[in-house]
């Protein structure tokens, strides 16, 4: 017989999973891309629970009826639902029928988000991707992001060092206004869940990670966060949504994310 009267334990990366494929509930059939392991497991997890009309990809040129696993290859073929080539993705794109979780380097207060350069441009003390696809992206379709760092050098004071994506911050537009396209949602990092939702969409606190307080989150932001009277703590993976991680990630990719943080025990729900 199972012992319910136990909690059961997660990791630090599955319960941000969990968290994470809350970017997708209410979309119903668009394309969901999640970049990095834990956004991709995500849309994965979304996609075999409360959303079964997401369709995903990672890469591949096609969309497949179960998700495909992180890693090497399994045993398995995946079961191929439909063709998706550069044209077909880019339609989707440019029509909004995207929902993507990125994982920037740097944003601000306005929701600009950087992975092209640290520093000045013209004398970068790193430079990275370069803007890619962030401009046109972040005005076309829904946008959330992933941190799995969360301190003032990721969420920065002013704005970040090189704008790659549209944000809220009026100084930007002629006319002050965003475009109507601008779609900011979902923020998940190692501490919490933020979204856009204060006054003039500031960033706000959605939920805290167990153990983690508003200060804690407020001293590593950059900017000062919108509080809400109540904030409520991150819900933990169900047994049933475990199971299904472990199932979505059978190579244990999740484990590489957050040091000394191996899957299955570090926290109790």
């Amino acid at each position: 017989m199972t012992d319910t009267s136990r909690p059961t334990p997660y990791s630090l990366a599955e319960l941000v999973i969990t968290a994470a494929a809350e970017t997708w509930r209410h979309d119903g059939e668009i394309m969901a891309t999640g970049i990095g392991p834990l956004p991709r497991l995500a849309a994965a997890l979304a996609k075999t629970t409360f959303n079964p009309a997401l369709q995903t990809t990672d890469g591949e040129c096609f969309y497949t009826a179960s998700p495909v696993p992180p890693g090497p290859a399994t045993d398995t073929p995946p079961v191929i639902e439909g063709w998706s080539p550069y044209d077909r993705v880019f339609s989707a794109l440019w029509g909004g029928k995207r929902h993507a979780m990125v994982a920037p380097v740097q944003m601000d207060r306005f929701g600009q988000t950087n992975i092209s350069v640290i520093g000045d441009h013209a004398r970068p003390k790193a430079a990275m991707l370069g803007a890619r696809g962030f401009p046109g992206n972040s005005v076309h379709h829904p946008n959330s992001f992933f941190f799995a760092n969360h301190t003032s050098r990721t969420f920065v004071a002013g704005e970040v060092d090189f704008v790659c994506s549209a944000g809220y911050n009026p100084a930007r537009y002629l006319n002050g206004q965003p475009p109507r396209g601008l779609d900011l949602r979902l923020i998940v990092t190692d501490l919490a869940v933020l979204d856009f939702g204060g006054p003039g969409h500031a960033i706000q606190v959605r939920s805290l990670h167990p153990g983690v307080s508003f200060d804690q989150v407020q001293d590593n932001t950059g900017f000062p966060l919108h509080r809400l009277e109540h904030v409520a703590t991150t819900s933990a993976p169900t047994a049933e949504q475990l199971a299904l991680i472990r199932q979505l990630d059978p190579n244990n990719v999740r484990r590489t994310v957050f040091k000394g943080d191996p899957a299955g025990d570090r926290r109790a729900a």
